[in-house]
């Protein structure tokens, strides 16, 4: 079915049409013709290419298909509710709830299309996002979007957690992920990272299911209102009364360790999701 569509495309292409053509004359050619070589060799070059540019035209709503597929499996493994025979759309639909919030007021944002939106695209327009000073970019991200995407995990008409997107760099990449918390806008439920390219076996290991899952009940802010979450090195000693506060760090993963630290400080803060917080904490 894929090659009769592509083959109709085809023939229905000017281009390919005028191809014929010159391939035909090619085809009167003598055998032993230079010319004949040398023209068949660019001719199946030009064909080649024709094709592979109509199959990635073709394909590319299943790639996006694909894409949006892959990100409704993440969100529901940061909230928890991911199986092996969870289907993941009807889930999805069904517990699940897409919001846009105004970064600097935390304000839910209305008059956009939510579904559409693309946080990581925004964030390269300048229209729709901002420059970050360099001593205010502890996660090294350089512009942040204006508007963020985030997502409640409902149950029934109640809020059971919330999900934010986070990202910051770590050794080799930046690492895409989401932070899950709970609608108390402070206990940590997740976290997962989902696109990453760090170190296989070391700081590889931030989607390790048994680091991940050290995560669960942390807390992020502190009495006094700052954010205290964050990586140490070595294990946690659980007999400390900051332990809540701590994760142990990556094995033999400094560097991807602090990037992980340092983009939970920067999306908590108040260039983040604090205001956000803030206002979920208080029943806004």
């Amino acid at each position: 079915m894929f090659n009769e569509k592509i083959q109709a495309k085809l023939e229905s292409c000017e281009k390919y049409q005028k191809f014929a053509v010159y391939r035909d004359k090619i085809l009167a050619l003598s055998n032993d013709s230079l010319e004949k070589t040398i023209a068949i060799a660019l001719s199946l070059c030009f064909v080649c290419a024709i094709l592979v540019s109509m199959a990635a035209v073709a394909l590319k709503p299943l790639q996006h298909e694909n894409k949006a597929f892959d990100m409704k499996k993440n969100i529901l493994d940061v909230a928890g509710l991911l199986n092996a025979d969870t289907d993941v759309s009807a889930e999805f639909a069904q517990l699940i709830e897409a919001k846009l919030v105004d970064m600097e007021t935390g304000n839910y944002v209305e008059d956009k299309d939510v579904e559409n939106y693309d946080q990581r695209k925004a964030a390269k327009d300048p229209a729709q996002s901002v420059d970050i000073p360099v001593k205010k970019d502890i996660a090294s991200i350089k512009r942040k979007a204006k508007i963020s995407k985030i997502y409640l995990v409902k149950d029934g008409d109640k809020i059971k957690s919330i999900i934010l997107p986070v990202h910051g760099y770590g050794l080799w990449s930046t690492m895409y992920g989401f932070l899950a918390v709970n609608a108390d806008g402070q206990t940590v439920q997740s976290i997962n990272f989902y696109d990453q390219a760090e170190t296989p076996g070391l700081g590889g290991e931030v989607v390790n299911p048994v680091w991940r899952a050290l995560w669960k009940d942390k807390k992020i802010y502190s009495e006094s209102g700052d954010v205290a979450l964050g990586l140490i090195k070595g294990n946690v000693d659980t007999s400390k009364a900051d332990a809540v506060y701590k994760v142990d760090g990556l094995a033999g993963a400094t560097l991807t360790s602090a990037g992980v630290t340092n983009l939970i400080k920067y999306w908590m803060s108040n260039e983040g999701f604090a205001p956000y917080l803030a206002k979920v904490r208080t029943g806004g």
